[in-house]
């Protein structure tokens, strides 16, 4: 009596038709999109790089931002070390925001963009007050110190030739210029060489106590520029001039100043410097946009079948599948396909149905041939081809197993 054992294919778990598995399919997908990726993580790397905050420079002179010989960011960046908050301004209006309580210091740069509204906004701040270059805006700023114009102004190396603590303590600076004493308690430094040292003596730097507000006057900027810093005594003088207070407003008129302040409460809006047809037109355009939408956006009707123009027939169809597979060169899913074909005819064949697994597939063509079931199992769920030597081989014997399978 002979006994008859079900077959169990040797198989992998997790291997399907076109003999891959997962870990296979994951790799495959990484080595294709390996390229592009390392392309996109290169380009972001890039934008991040890019958006980082770069420091902030400018070429205006005696700018606190620019690094240049005329600039002024080494004297900035000097008094933020010290503690010092320094706020870049171009316009007389952030200048009185920013400088509008005691117990901070307003620093003026130069006078060629003042007017006479500007320069009474400025001596009305409460900060105290370093005037640099504003010779000839004086009588506004502070009536105490006036310019004698007669004197040489020329640069030159100046002692201080005064009992302010500040020019005692910087002892000489580089500087020019010929201020005046047009009042009680003005105190003038650095006269030029050879006139007498005494408050009276025109110099380049003057300083008054008004009230509980101190006013200093500095004819010439050179002393603070990045060049003439290290000079003499010109870091002394200006550092202890603006780091008096916690808080140093750097304002440097600008030729667009228009004395507006846009962020303040009751500034001009939007709206107010716009004609008053713009907002009528926006409205009428907001609402051809909405029927617009409405009209293109409108509910689509139901699904309908259509008929195709053309007809294609299987066979070509299977040819043009099959040049896509040879193109790609996708041997797996080549012989994938073919497997699947051949395994479902011949289970049809052998009376099984169209739910029955490997195993009874690999039982019953090994009965209706009398081949092993380990050669059945190789030909219908064996390891794919590799070249189209191999899927043709492949073809050839599934074509020649078929046909040995016979109908029940």
């Amino acid at each position: 009596m002979t006994t008859t054992t079900a077959y169990t294919p040797p198989t992998s778990a997790g291997v399907v038709g076109d003999g891959t598995t997962a870990r296979s399919r994951a790799t495959g997908r990484w080595r294709r999109a390996r390229a592009p990726l390392t392309v996109l993580a290169v380009f972001l790397v890039g934008g991040l790089l890019l958006m980082l905050p770069a420091p902030r420079t400018s070429t205006t002179p005696l700018a606190p931002d620019n690094p240049e010989p005329g600039g002024a960011r080494a004297l900035a960046q000097i008094l933020q070390r010290h503690g010092v908050e320094v706020t870049y301004v171009r316009t007389i209006a952030a200048a009185e925001r920013a400088a509008s309580e005691a117990g901070s210091t307003l620093l003026v740069v130069g006078d060629y963009y003042l007017y006479d509204d500007t320069a009474a906004r400025i001596a009305a701040s409460p900060a105290d007050l370093v005037l640099i270059d504003t010779t000839t805006m004086l009588a506004q700023l502070v009536p105490e110190v006036g310019t004698d114009y007669g004197t040489a102004t020329q640069g030159e190396t100046r002692h201080a030739a005064c009992n302010d603590p500040d020019a005692i303590i910087a002892g000489t600076v580089t500087a020019s210029g010929s201020l005046v004493a047009l009042a009680d308690g003005v105190v003038v430094c650095f006269p030029a060489a050879g006139a007498a040292g005494t408050d009276a003596a025109p110099g380049a730097y003057a300083v008054v106590d008004q009230g509980e507000r101190r006013v200093t006057v500095l004819a010439d900027p050179t002393p603070l520029t990045n060049a003439a810093l290290p000079d003499e005594g010109n870091a002394a003088l200006v550092i202890r001039a603006l780091g008096r207070h916690p808080h140093l407003v750097w304002y440097l008129p600008s030729a667009n100043d228009l004395g507006i302040d846009a962020g303040a409460a009751g500034g001009p809006a939007l709206t107010d410097l716009v004609p008053p047809v713009v907002p009528l037109l926006a409205a009428q355009a907001l609402l051809v946009a909405l029927a617009a939408a409405f009209w293109r956006g409108r509910r689509l009707g139901p699904v309908v079948t259509e008929r195709l123009p053309v007809v294609v027939r299987a066979g070509e169809t299977t040819r043009g599948r099959g040049r896509l597979y040879r193109r790609t060169r996708s041997y797996a899913h080549a012989a994938a396909s073919l497997r699947a074909g051949t395994a479902a005819r011949c289970a049809q064949r052998a009376g099984l149905p169209r739910s029955a697994g490997p195993t009874a597939v690999v039982d019953a063509v090994a009965r209706s041939t009398g081949r092993a079931p380990a050669d059945v199992d190789a030909l219908l769920y064996g390891p794919a081809p590799d070249d189209d030597r191999s899927l043709a081989r492949l073809a050839a014997e599934l074509d020649h197993l078929e046909s040995e399978v016979h109908r029940t």
